[in-house]
C-alpha cells in the first residue's frame, strides 16, 4: 500500500502563532520539530495499517521545514521549492490514499492561523461557486488524480472544514481554536497517539471500501475563482490565457483538475512577484 502525506504546519500540535511557523520566528525551530513528530505519528499509523511506501511532501511556506534526520526512517521526503504541484507535489495515481497533517482552515474562518495559501493576499476563493481553501482544493485535486484524502489533522475548524467537504474523511483535532492566534491544546502525547490510531483506522477502512468501489470516469471542468487583496495582481493575471476578471480584484478560470491546480500555482508565483505581504498580518 502506497501512502502520500501532505504536511502543512499551522495545524500542528501545540503551534498557535506566526512565530511558531515562520523561519524568522523565535519558536520556529521548536515548531519544525513538533511538525516532524506529528508526521511521524501519521507514519507509524500508516505502517500499522500495512503501508509499504510512504512519501511525505513538506507543504508549508518555504517547504524546507521538515528535517530529514528527524523523520521516521520509512519516509521518502519531498522538500524545497518551486514545485509545480505545490502542496501536492509527488502525488500520483499510484498512491492508494492521501493523509493531510497539520492543515488549517480557510481565509475568513476564525481558526488557528487561518488563511488560504498566501496570508492575507488571498481574501477568498471559490471552487464551482463554493468557498474553498487549502483543504477543499487539495481534496478535489487528489480526487481528480484518483487518490482519496482519508485522514486529516489540524485544529477543530480545519477538521470541520474537511468533513464538510467529505464526511468520510477521518479527522483528528489536535487543538481547539479560541481565536486566530490562540487555542486550547490537547496534551502532546495524547494528540500524537490520536493521530497514529486515526490513520491506522482510516487506512484500514479505506482498504475495505476500495475493494468494492468502481473506478471513476472522466472529470468535468471546474471553475476556480480567487479574490485578491491587490488589484494589481488581478490585473496582471488577466494576461494569462483563459483568465478573466469578475471585478477589479477577482479573477476566474476553468479547467480540469489537476491542471487547474497547477495553473493556480502560477497565479501565486505571479502574486508573490508583485507583492511583499507577510502572512498573518
Amino acid at each position: 500500500m502506497r501512502i502520500y502525506i501532505s504536511a502543512d504546519m499551522e495545524g500542528i500540535t501545540g503551534l498557535v502563532d506566526a512565530d511558531d511557523v515562520q523561519p524568522a520566528g523565535r519558536d520556529y525551530e521548536r515548531g519544525r520539530l513538533m511538525m516532524a513528530e506529528d508526521v511521524n505519528a501519521a507514519v507509524r499509523g500508516a505502517l500499522a495499517a500495512g503501508a509499504t511506501d510512504i512519501v511525505v511532501n513538506d507543504a508549508h511556506g518555504p517547504m524546507r521545514n521538515l528535517l530529514p534526520e528527524a523523520l521516521h526512517p520509512a519516509v521518502r521526503l519531498v522538500r524545497g521549492k518551486p514545485k509545480q504541484m505545490g502542496m501536492l507535489e509527488g502525488l500520483t495515481p499510484a498512491h492508494h490514499a492521501m493523509i493531510g497533517v497539520g492543515y488549517h482552515s480557510r481565509a475568513g474562518v476564525l481558526g488557528v492561523l487561518s488563511h488560504s495559501f498566501m496570508g492575507h493576499e488571498i481574501e477568498d476563493m471559490w471552487l464551482d461557486g463554493r468557498p474553498v481553501g487549502e483543504i477543499g482544493l487539495a481534496h478535489a485535486t487528489a480526487a481528480a488524480i484518483g487518490v482519496p484524502l482519508v485522514a486529516l489533522t489540524g485544529d477543530d475548524t480545519a477538521c470541520d472544514e474537511a468533513t464538510a467537504w467529505d464526511d468520510s474523511v477521518t479527522t483528528v483535532a489536535v487543538k481547539y481554536a479560541r481565536d486566530r492566534f490562540a487555542a486550547r491544546l490537547r496534551p502532546v502525547d495524547e494528540a500524537r497517539e490520536a493521530i497514529e490510531k486515526a490513520v491506522t483506522t482510516a487506512l484500514s477502512a479505506h482498504a475495505v471500501r476500495a475493494e468494492s468501489t468502481p473506478p471513476s470516469g472522466p472529470r468535468a471542468p471546474r471553475e476556480l475563482t480567487v479574490r485578491w487583496q491587490s488589484a494589481s495582481v488581478a490585473a496582471t493575471l488577466q494576461g494569462i490565457p483563459g483568465v478573466t476578471a469578475t471585478d477589479s480584484r477577482t479573477v476566474r478560470a476553468e479547467g480540469r483538475l489537476p491542471s487547474l491546480y497547477r495553473l493556480f500555482g502560477v497565479w501565486m508565483r505571479v502574486a508573490a512577484s508583485l507583492t511583499n505581504q507577510p502572512p498573518y498580518c
